[in-house]
């Protein structure tokens, strides 16, 4: 019997061992794999100053240099189109014709007219000379010779009045020859050959320059004060700028330009003023009324402190960027910011130059951990 309560005990005893055995051998792995976890691998960027042209940006509209509506200035039935439509077209070169044969013979008939005033004219000249020798010598009147030279007054007069007549109707037979007054590029045609047009007409088709080009932006109050007043402060030209473009593609336009001119007037309703600048455009990339963004860079570079726009945080506080310290812990530094460039921002207050700013893994750090920084830069290939 004892020796069955002592096997009992046995039996008893051992599942408890193997028990606290395994809870055992479950706890030391955990425990040595929270030990052995190594710090969180970040990689970051050094705050450095690099030299960089101050640039603002703004919404403008292209527009041409000359832009010119044909109309007509007498009517007529077109008989002649001598253009094709989008073609270059150079000043004095004819676009439309109009039918001429009313204004020939209005022409005609205006010189034949001038030639019967300057007959009467001839006639009322004889007779004024007559009436005054007759006059002189007392056979005659001195109220026929003043009928006599009223008359030869009004015959004059009336042959100064049919010469006014044909220069008329000679411009009326120019005009129906109507001519590129500048040169350009032509646009959709309005009207077709044996339409009636005249002046009421509207325009029958336009004609745009296109190099030289200008882009008008609007500029506000404000920023036109601080220009002027930081150019004053630095001796410079506030005008002394380059002009960029950015097309809609995102691409930026190969030709910068200059400002010419500021408006004189404020726009009532924005505040601001209406700058233009000039661009070349030989390719006949940009096009009157087309939608671009300015970039007005300053005349001198200046320093700053940069860094990646990925760095950069934002919270209820505030923008934030998180630095690792020389002893790879994690540290928030409060900041200001300033123009973005490209992908990178301006740091204006808050942080360093050199110190180190975590661009990727931010998500899995927190103040004051200590992490395992590998430097963007160095990662880099070598170019």
């Amino acid at each position: 019997m004892r020796k069955s309560s002592g096997f009992g005990a046995a039996l008893i005893i051992s599942p408890l061992l193997l028990a606290l055995v395994e809870l055992a051998g479950c706890d030391k792995p955990e425990q040595t794999a929270a030990v052995q976890a190594p710090p969180p691998a970040v990689t970051v960027v050094k705050a450095v100053r690099t030299e960089v042209t101050p640039s603002s940006s703004f919404t403008g509209r292209i527009e041409a240099v000359d832009k010119v509506d044909l109309r007509a200035r007498v009517q007529g039935f077109i008989e002649q189109r001598l253009f094709e439509e989008g073609a270059k077209v150079e000043a004095g070169e004819l676009m439309f014709t109009l039918e001429k044969g009313q204004y020939e013979a209005q022409v005609a008939e205006t010189k034949a007219t001038i030639a019967r005033a300057e007959a009467a004219l001839t006639l009322a000249d004889i007779e004024a000379g007559r009436q005054t020798e007759l006059v002189k010598k007392q056979v005659k009147a001195q109220s026929t010779l003043d009928v006599a030279v009223a008359q030869q007054a009004q015959s004059r007069a009336d042959v100064d009045r049919q010469k006014a007549n044909l220069q008329k109707a000679e411009l009326d037979l120019q005009y129906t020859d109507i001519r590129a007054p500048i040169s350009g590029h032509v646009g959709r045609a309005i009207y077709s050959v044996g339409d009636f047009v005249g002046p009421e007409s509207g325009a029958l088709t336009t004609i745009v320059s296109q190099d030289p080009i200008y882009v008008t932006f609007p500029v506000s109050q404000r920023e036109l004060l601080e220009v002027r007043r930081s150019a004053e402060a630095e001796g410079i030209d506030p005008w002394a700028v380059a002009i960029r473009l950015q097309l809609a593609d995102g691409s930026i336009y190969g030709h910068t330009g200059k400002i010419n001119f500021a408006d004189v007037e404020v726009s009532t309703t924005t505040d601001t003023v209406a700058i233009r600048a000039e661009l070349r455009n030989p390719d006949r990339m940009l096009r009157d009324g087309q939608l671009v963004t300015v970039f007005v860079d300053a005349a001198k570079p200046e320093q700053v402190l940069e860094i990646p726009v990925a760095a950069l945080q934002v919270d209820q506080a505030g923008r934030y960027v998180l630095v690792v310290d020389k002893e790879k812990k994690v540290q928030v530094r409060r900041v200001k910011t300033g123009i973005v460039y490209g992908s990178n921002i301006v740091i204006t207050e808050g942080l360093e130059e050199g110190e180190s700013v975590i661009t990727q893994g931010v998500q899995k750090v927190r103040p004051q951990q200590v992490v395992e920084p590998t430097d963007a830069t160095a990662q880099a290939p070598a170019s």
